[in-house]
């Protein structure tokens, strides 16, 4: 079946956050406000589409200037790896460069990094992280 690329296509919550959860092991009842989100923050996103079935994401968030980030690729697990996920960040290239960005970043776990160097094509860099907000840990049941 022929898969379509969508930039900014109509974001159904459900829908999206549907794939999310699938791609992420996530909570699939667990509605996110994507449209919000990407209508506030996002240069673009794009959908990848198998007739009607959202079977792929990515977004790009900006600094309005010449840096983009790429944030939440994300492919359905029956569908991963038949290039789906590279063809939505090449797609995504493609929008940033076309809106005079002159830097594509993203970061990635380090079992991620086949796919974004070399089959995405983005370099390696030092990069620094802080987070924000901890995680607590659930509590033990060991001894219960």
């Amino acid at each position: 079946m022929t898969i379509e690329l969508v930039p900014r296509f109509t974001v159904d919550d459900r829908r999206l956050s549907a794939l999310h959860a699938r791609a992420f092991n996530g909570d699939p009842a667990d509605v996110q406000p994507w449209l919000q989100r990407l209508t506030r923050h996002a240069l673009t996103w794009i959908g990848a589409f198998e007739a009607d079935r959202l079977i792929g994401f990515v977004q790009v968030c900006w600094d309005g200037g010449s840096h983009a980030f790429l944030l939440d690729t994300a492919v359905d697990p029956e569908k991963q790896h038949r290039g789906i996920g590279a063809a939505l960040v090449e797609a995504a290239a493609e929008e940033v460069r076309a809106a005079g960005c002159e830097w594509l970043h993203v970061d990635f776990e380090p079992h991620l990094e086949h796919f974004y160097l070399d089959r995405c094509h983005f370099e390696a860099t030092r990069a620094g992280l802080i987070r924000l907000k901890q995680v607590r840990p659930r509590p033990s049941t060991a001894g219960r």
